[in-house]
């Protein structure tokens, strides 16, 4: 699939794995302290999660389940904007862009499965 450089996938499977990814590069980037080991951890658990569960949502069985997968994928993306936030107001970063742009897009996809949410009610 060929997609422009600063272009965004519109398969929402393809992007919130590319936010997990492009997390997952961001923390190896991050000074090891304790508490950016700890922060890095929890952002990867989320980042992950919202991809995971977004999937699990788009084979679920039920409308109950579709929703409950919905909402958690949409906690979890706003779980890793706090997290990129913290990392980012506690570091003198070299890459705070990088930062920025992952956070902004945690807020979109936030926005994102907002929607899904309440057009799916």
């Amino acid at each position: 699939m060929y997609e422009a450089i600063n272009e965004k996938p519109y398969d929402l499977e393809e992007r919130t794995f590319q936010f997990a990814k492009k997390v997952r590069f961001f923390v190896k980037t991050l000074p090891k302290t304790i508490a950016n080991i700890d922060d890095g951890r929890q952002l990867v658990r989320a980042s992950g999660s919202v991809g995971a569960n977004y999937r699990e949502a788009n084979e679920s069985l039920s409308k109950k389940d579709f929703l409950m997968r919905i909402k958690i994928s949409r906690k979890e993306a706003k779980e890793s904007a706090y997290w990129l936030r913290l990392i980012q107001e506690t570091n003198t970063l070299n890459n705070g862009d990088n930062a920025q742009g992952l956070m902004q897009e945690a807020i979109e996809l936030k926005k994102i499965l907002s929607s899904i949410l309440e057009k799916s009610k």
